[in-house]
């Protein structure tokens, strides 16, 4: 039996209201292509309630002390804790990816969790006292009220936590428009929550299509827009979020570089490689999906990735053998597979071809198999695009200038990696590499929670990077407070307030 995911207003779940439009879209299960759940796309009006109950929590929540914050932040996190598995199998079941991989997505939106928790330094002012003859100056950061986020479907768990724990810790309430295409996990954190205390209205989840998107974007009482996905929408909810007067903070797509120098170690660069690729099936933007080899190591590196390639075994995420799992949707498999299938044609040189991949019992869910694309011409749509699958290209350049300027000609700058021996070439990429977040010997550089994540170029739009100090920033809005008082000496004859006469 069909189940049905509605909104989450006001505390509660709250489906589709009377008189509205009742559309519903179909979450299917990759492994199976079966649609195994309908869930609920929000009307204007649906927005309009939800915001109007984000607003109406601020009133308090605003101005609720830093301590009972923290407190219900604190009692999310034992629930979040002890229900990893539950939201892991959530995840595996609408996306598709390995358990394991769902519940390393959790342990990661858990980090954030733990930064929320000790918001208090974070918030702490600045105070200058005596800046003239009895003036002080304070700096204090405020919260902003409702604020909004807007994720993509490949981490349903762990990109939220990358913004509401945050965002309600600085005082603000939040409304999550999740992806559509796996909604489950949201709702599930969304009684998390409830049951740890959180006031009702202080975190809302609608779900729905462009609709729900542009409301948000538009709506005159939500302050800030958080959002992770595709460049070309990540340009539109700046665009369109900036003109409504609103803050912006809009991670775009990627096509993430590793540079392999002729001393890497190449057994550690193929196995990072690897892993880097076709993990969570590609479908993450920090995935590595161009390997640009220098000089003569390229045809021993590309025998060492297919050789590891060929090894990993594809299938149901919930098979603990299972190391990749299916992809979203059938039609997303499709597209992934057309830039293998049109490979030859741009002068790439196909080593792996995963596009006919099926698994034995499940030959109806979202398969493909790992691609491995060699001599890849910068040309060539596979190397263009962001593929958003398990298809890895290769580059060969014959020096490391000639690598980094590749690489900095690319429109996107998200995440990189160098691997090498010598730290001096190490250093010397770190500075000339043109993205916003680098790895040295590391392949999927994603900061730790108290440091931020973002990227340069078509790759972020927006001042501010997520989470870490960047994010307290962005949902908090300074100010500064001058100050001065009469001294109790200044008190009028007669008047005696016990201080001592000090001047």
């Amino acid at each position: 039996m069909t189940k049905t995911v509605n909104h989450w207003i006001g505390g509660k779940p709250v489906g589709n209201a009377a008189g509205a439009s009742g559309t519903y879209g179909p979450v299917t299960d990759p492994a199976t292509g079966a649609v195994t759940t309908q869930v609920a796309f929000a009307s204007v009006d649906e927005v309009d309630a939800a915001v109007a109950s984000a607003r109406e929590a601020y009133t308090t929540w605003g101005k609720s002390s830093l301590a009972k914050r923290t407190s219900v932040l604190f009692a999310f996190r034992a629930l979040l804790d002890a229900n990893r598995d539950a939201i892991a199998e959530l995840i595996t079941a609408e996306h598709g990816k390995v358990h394991s991989d769902a519940l390393g997505e959790v342990a990661r939106g858990l980090e954030i969790v733990d930064l929320a928790c000790g918001i208090t330094v974070q918030l702490k002012g600045e105070l200058s006292t005596e800046v003239a003859s009895r003036v002080d100056v304070a700096s204090i950061r405020q919260p902003l009220g409702v604020v909004a986020g807007i994720t993509p479907f490949n981490f349903p768990a762990m990109v939220p936590m990358w913004m509401f724990p945050l965002a309600i810790a600085c005082g603000n309430t939040f409304v999550l428009k999740p992806s559509e295409k796996d909604p489950s996990a949201a709702m599930k954190i969304a009684e998390l929550l409830s049951e740890a205390g959180l006031p009702d209205g202080v975190f809302n989840v609608l779900h729905g299509d462009k609709v729900a998107v542009d409301r948000l974007l538009s709506h005159p009482d939500v302050a800030a827009v958080s959002f992770v996905g595709s460049t070309p929408i990540a340009r539109h909810i700046h665009t369109t979020a900036t003109a409504n007067g609103k803050r912006v903070q809009a991670l775009g797509g990627a096509k993430n570089h590793m540079l392999v120098l002729p001393d890497a170690d190449l057994d550690a660069a193929a196995d990072a490689a690897v892993s880097a690729a076709y993990g969570s099936a590609g479908e993450r933007c920090m995935a590595i999906s161009a390997v640009v080899a220098v000089g003569s190591i390229a045809d021993e590196l590309v025998a060492k990735i297919k050789e590891r390639a060929e090894k990993i075994k594809i299938g149901p995420g919930n098979d603990p053998a299972s190391e990749m799992g299916p992809l979203i949707t059938a039609a997303h498999r499709d597209k992934v597979a057309s830039y293998v299938t049109g490979a030859a044609a741009e002068g790439c040189e196909v080593v792996l071809d995963g596009t006919g991949h099926t698994v034995e019992g499940f030959e109806d869910g979202h398969w493909i198999g790992l691609s491995l694309l060699d001599r890849v011409p910068v040309t060539a749509d596979a190397y263009k695009d962001e593929i958003f699958g398990p298809v890895l290209c290769v580059l060969r350049v014959d020096t490391y200038e000639e690598g980094v300027a590749l690489m900095n000609a690319s429109p996107f700058g998200n995440g990189t990696a160098i691997f090498t021996r010598d730290g001096g070439a190490a250093r010397r990429f770190q500075l000339e590499i043109e993205a916003g977040m680098v790895g040295v010997n590391v392949p999927i550089p994603v900061p730790v929670g108290y440091h931020s994540f973002g990227g340069w170029k078509d790759s972020l739009f927006g001042d501010h990077h997520i989470y870490g100090n960047d994010g307290t920033h962005f949902y908090t809005r300074g100010k500064v407070v001058t100050t001065r008082w009469p001294d109790p000496s200044d008190a009028p004859e007669g008047v005696d307030l016990g201080f001592p006469r000090n001047h």
